[in-house]
């Protein structure tokens, strides 16, 4: 095994090349936390050369006590792969504000070694869009509450003048009124659309086996609005329960399938594809809470279609947003607000040439009712 100072630059064949086209830090740290094997980012990442980080520990640029470091001795003892999302490493010497995700997993051909991989701002810039995601969804709650006072009663009445005028007028006049009477039930329905966000009741969960949500929802999807689009099931068959609302689940993956099938429009060549996995190592910084919060089930819905526009990636699940000619936007803002009041994190990728995906983090049953059963400790009188 390399000593510190033997190695200085990840330069010995096509795998370093590979290492150092990467646009993120990529570390490796052996058994005595020496960071033996660097990228060219890291170098960047680090304010340091390769020489200089050969001869450093890790702990060397981390705060005193940082997760980062336990992280790595984690990873060493369990020889598993753990995430880490939103991880403040902030230091003299690496600068302040320095939020990063941390992947790490075990060399198996190093012994004690861990190679790093870190991101900075990707998974929180997720957090934080879902927070935004939620705080809009609020917003609905209270516009949807104006409305239905403010709009819903004069609706009624414009509309029921409208059908008395249909028996009074022309032919030609009864044609501008049945559109009065067509207009009013449509701004009527997008009002009753908008009215489901306010409902701030507690969501009744039970463990619920997603390959049945999923099944339910292809068949749906095959008999209506995706019949003529294939869909193809990758499933874990060994995923726990999902802690979440039956009819809420049905609700999200109704949404995003058709969403899927409607992107996909009439190419003979459409797919949509329905993923389950497990990710253990996946635990996130939620804002509000000082503990990680894990979601260890990754759920995604694929499709080929031409993607999503750049202009609208970063706002998809905010309301009234959207990229059809009669849609009114609140679709991918419902689903948003679900996800979150599960508990749960959903993210959009999408690129012209390799279609887009939904993808879905949930707490999985085991956990949430470990989690309860400790609230129920803590609030039970001594």
């Amino acid at each position: 095994m390399n000593r510190p100072g033997e190695r200085t630059r990840m330069d010995t064949g096509p795998a370093s090349l590979l290492l150092n086209t990467l646009r993120h830090p990529v570390v490796m740290i052996d058994q005595d936390g020496f960071m033996i094997e660097v990228n060219a980012e890291a170098e960047d990442f680090f304010r340091s050369g390769a020489a200089i980080l050969a001869r450093s520990r890790l702990a060397d640029f981390v705060p005193f006590g940082s997760p980062l470091i336990a992280l790595v001795e984690q990873v060493r003892e369990q020889r598993v792969a753990i995430n880490e999302y939103r991880v403040d490493i902030s230091s003299p010497r690496l600068g302040a504000e320095r939020m990063v995700d941390i992947h790490a997993a075990p060399v198996s051909e190093v012994p004690g070694a861990v190679a790093l991989l870190l991101q900075e701002r990707s998974m929180a810039d997720k957090i934080d869009r879902q927070m935004v995601h939620r705080g809009a969804a609020r917003s609905v709650t209270g516009l949807a509450a104006m409305l239905a006072h403010e709009i819903k009663n004069p609706l009624s009445g414009i509309r029921g003048a409208a059908q008395l005028l249909e028996h009074a007028v022309s032919d030609e006049d009864r044609a501008l009124t049945r559109l009065i009477t067509e207009e009013t039930d449509r701004i009527v329905a997008l009002v009753d659309r908008m009215e489901v966000f306010s409902d701030e009741r507690p969501v009744e969960r039970d463990p619920i086996n997603i390959h049945l949500v999923l099944d339910h929802v292809k068949a749906v999807a095959k008999s209506g609005f995706a019949r003529k689009v294939s869909i193809v099931e990758d499933y874990d068959p060994s995923l726990p329960p999902v802690w979440a609302n039956r009819d809420q689940l049905i609700q999200i993956f109704l949404n995003l399938v058709k969403n899927a099938a409607e992107a996909i429009g009439d190419r003979d060549d459409g797919e949509i594809r329905l993923t389950t996995a497990f990710r253990p190592g996946i635990r996130l910084s939620v804002p509000g809470s000082p503990d990680r919060v894990a979601l260890p089930l990754e759920f995604c819905v694929y499709d080929n279609g031409p993607g999503v526009p750049e202009d609208l990636r970063q706002i998809i699940f905010d309301p009234f947003v959207t990229s059809k000619q009669n849609g009114s936007g609140l679709g991918l803002a419902l689903v948003a607000k679900i996800v979150g009041a599960h508990g749960g994190v959903i993210e959009c990728e999408s690129s012209g040439q390799r279609g887009t995906v939904f993808r879905i983090l949930m707490p999985a049953w085991r956990e949430a009712r470990r989690k309860d059963a400790l609230h129920h400790e803590e609030d039970r009188p001594a």
